[in-house]
């Protein structure tokens, strides 16, 4: 039971990274971005390529980033240049970069058992300061994917409070109102749609790594793990600030991984049903808050009756007693 919510933890602030992605481009940017299921294999594509070929596995996580900013970016364009609907065009690149990915890999899969990763390193990182093996793996992984998720989130809290950070808040909020300020919004659109894209590229490339193989069909299903994490960490935490939603996103991812590998301990589900489970998931997410809600403003218009009728049981036992006064005065 503990190793399994370990490695829980482990994965969820891996996705976690991705997942700050897909809040910038549905939440931040309110554009519905299908790339993602792509170009989180093309980042894991380009590392596990780049590591086979004998490249430093940082330096090829690193590009796996640049890659994905190119992939987010020709979303971006075919949106703003090409007028394409905004989710047609998320489409389009994700089919276009399924063939992109096996190009790059040369085949459907690309196993990485026997080479170094950037987790087998800090594995042997471990070992050197006198931890045994699985405590330099596991802590180590722990301390380092932790570290990593935190400066992913300092960043995307940076960026949002900078010049350019707020008007692309601005132009998902209210495109007209940024563009009347001489805003240019496809720039920001384009821009937006890269950083989202990157960092769902690295979080790719981290998780081939983790799982020693790329595949090409690793990414499907990837945004609603993506929105599930968003929306599990919102509903929980809450998002009152940039800060506060962002740590939302990554607590969500944790809890996402922690509930799926929990309800792969179930005798009657199997490994299979990880996207059914997360369906369910996202369902529960979206439904259980609007019920809640929905519960709260009943029970709110019913106080507001209830002390609307005392109201005025209270004027009109005022009014009695002032007609009598008035009649006995008389």
């Amino acid at each position: 039971m503990l190793t399994s919510i370990t490695g829980a933890v482990e994965s969820g602030l891996i996705y976690a990274i991705m997942a700050l992605g897909v809040y910038l481009s549905f939440r931040v940017l309110d554009f519905p971005d299908l790339t993602v299921d792509g170009s989180f294999v093309t980042g894991a594509a380009v590392a596990a390529t780049l590591i086979v070929h004998g490249v430093n596995p940082f330096a090829a996580t690193c590009l796996a980033l640049f890659v994905g900013f190119a992939a987010g970016c020709m979303t971006g364009l075919l949106h703003t240049a090409g007028k394409v609907n905004p989710l047609l065009s998320g489409i389009l690149m994700m089919i276009a970069l399924y063939s992109i990915n096996l190009r790059i890999m040369g085949r459907s899969n690309v196993p990485l058992l026997n080479e170094k990763t950037v987790f087998t390193t800090i594995q042997e990182w471990g070992t050197k300061i006198g931890l045994d093996s699985a405590a330099a793996k596991t802590w180590g992984i722990l301390l380092s994917m932790t570290l990593l998720a935190l400066l992913f989130k300092w960043f995307t809290d940076w960026f949002l409070q900078t010049e350019i950070g707020l008007a692309i808040r601005a132009t998902g909020d209210n495109p007209r109102m940024i563009r009347s300020l001489s805003a240019n919004t496809n720039l920001l659109i384009v821009l937006g749609l890269g950083l989202s894209n990157a960092m769902v590229a690295f979080s790719g490339a981290l998780v081939a790594q983790y799982g020693a193989f790329a595949d090409v069909g690793m990414g499907i299903g990837m945004i609603i793990i993506g929105l599930a994490s968003v929306i599990i960490g919102e509903a929980v935490f809450g998002t009152k600030t940039i800060a506060r939603a962002t740590l939302a996103v990554i607590g969500g991812a944790i809890i996402y991984r922690i509930v799926v590998s929990l309800a792969l301990r179930v005798q009657f589900l199997e490994t299979g049903d990880v996207k059914l489970i997360t369906a369910c998931i996202v369902i529960l997410a979206l439904v259980v808050p609007q019920m809640v809600r929905q519960q709260k403003e009943k029970k709110r218009k019913e106080e507001k009756r209830w002390n609307r009728a005392q109201v005025m049981d209270v004027a009109a036992t005022g009014k009695g007693e002032a007609d009598v006064a008035v009649k006995r005065d008389l």
